[in-house]
């Protein structure tokens, strides 16, 4: 099963660049893993927050392919614990050659990507900013294939 992480934007912060790359380094130990950005939307004062959604969700639709299986992190999204995600992981390996997450801009999913996801995920109750969520979703993933090869990264 191939793996694309698509965000909205590039990671700001050096500390959270820094943890996503690690991360992302390890991931790629178990599974062929991609991160495509799309570039963020320029907008001035006065923010039409659908009409960059819509945007956005546009530019998302076109980095999807046709057979991915697609999860959206959305804080409405149905949560996981660590085991039970990496499960789910496991399940998708059976099912799919190709999962695509995505994790939105600031304002979130246009109702179109809402419709060409295949599930919705959070990671937490709580809201995490766009840019907190990539290194936190990438060290799930990497606890998730952790788990799946019975390796001391988790402690239950």
């Amino acid at each position: 099963m191939r793996i694309t992480l698509i965000l909205i934007g590039k990671t700001k912060s050096n500390y959270l660049r820094e943890g996503i790359d690690e991360y992302i380094g390890r991931v790629k130990r178990y599974v062929p893993f991609t991160v495509l950005v799309i570039p963020d939307l320029k907008h001035g004062k006065k923010v039409d927050t659908r009409l960059i959604k819509k945007k956005e969700g546009e530019q998302i639709l076109q980095k999807i392919k046709s057979d991915d299986y697609v999860i959206l992190l959305d804080e409405r999204g149905k949560q996981y614990s660590s085991e039970k995600f990496a499960a789910h992981i496991s399940a998708l390996e059976g099912r799919t050659g190709s999962v695509a997450f995505v994790v939105g801009g600031a304002y979130g999913f246009s109702e179109d990507v809402y419709t060409r996801a295949s599930e919705e995920f959070s990671l937490s109750k709580m809201t995490f900013s766009h840019q907190m969520v990539r290194l936190i979703f990438t060290e799930q993933l990497y606890r998730a294939y952790s788990i799946l090869n019975g390796e001391p990264y988790h402690h239950k």
